[in-house]
């Protein structure tokens, strides 16, 4: 940037670079776990992913099973602290009702149920296919 640029100076973190970057970028991040960790959709999950993810080891066959089972869980996360920005950004522009907002914020929602199926349907799947190695053959 040139230094009449009137946005050079609007966010320090842009000036940084190497090991600097790198360090405030994950004082960011871990700033946006906490504040993640504060609402209630995100601390059950996390619950609950306390729980998945040691099983995955335990459930996956082969290591690219034990990754998607993994995976899945963290994407519920992932798409979780995305739909609290939005929330967030939508309630620091106004408390009032607007059809945009609320299209933004369902949309939002929308995401977390749809990773929420793709993860159940992930489980289910392995939970299954545990079954079939498992459950006594009778000839049929």
């Amino acid at each position: 940037m040139k230094p009449t640029d009137p946005t050079a100076n609007a966010n320090p973190q842009k000036a940084r670079k190497g090991l600097s970057r790198w360090w405030h970028a994950t004082g960011y991040s871990l700033a946006g776990l906490h504040a993640g960790w504060y609402e209630t959709a995100f601390r059950q999950e996390i619950l609950a992913a306390l729980v998945m993810i040691p099983t995955a080891f335990w459930l996956g066959n082969t290591w690219v099973e034990t990754a998607l089972l993994c995976a899945s869980v963290v994407l519920v996360l992932v798409v979780e602290l995305l739909n609290t920005a939005i929330e967030t950004a939508i309630d620091r522009i106004g408390p009032e009702w607007h059809d945009l907002s609320k299209r933004a914020k369902d949309m939002g929602s929308a995401a977390v149920l749809l990773s929420l199926l793709l993860c159940a349907s992930i489980w289910l799947a392995a939970l299954y296919h545990l079954y079939l190695r498992t459950a006594p053959h009778y000839g049929w």
